[in-house]
């Protein structure tokens, strides 16, 4: 796979796209296609966000309410951005390897 350039913020918030749409309770499935619509983004709460079984800072998560992240990994075809309402994440985008899989904190509440 050929690896798109992106900068931190953008890798940082496709990854944690890929957790959520990897449960069925903030994505569903795109009949008849591999791609997966994000209908569901956490809200932050205090410092931290919860994703799946995760919990990230805010600052990790504030890709999501930024618009030109969405417009650059749509851009890069990892990406359908409906900004604000929601995002597909493409075959692409749910394969690709932002190296940050394990970089997650597993939520202890």
């Amino acid at each position: 796979m050929i690896k798109k350039k992106l900068n931190t913020l953008q890798n940082r918030t496709l990854a944690l796209f890929q957790e959520l749409a990897r449960n069925s309770e903030t994505s569903a499935a795109i009949e008849g296609s591999d791609d997966v619509a994000i209908m569901f983004f956490p809200k932050p709460h205090g410092n931290h966000v919860h994703i799946g079984n995760f919990v990230v800072s805010s600052k990790e998560a504030s890709g999501f309410t930024n618009e030109k992240v969405w417009q650059v990994l749509e851009r890069k075809g990892l990406a359908k951005s409906e900004y604000p309402f929601r995002l597909i994440l493409t075959k692409k985008g749910l394969e690709y390897d932002t190296g940050l899989k394990d970089q997650f904190e597993t939520s202890d509440h």
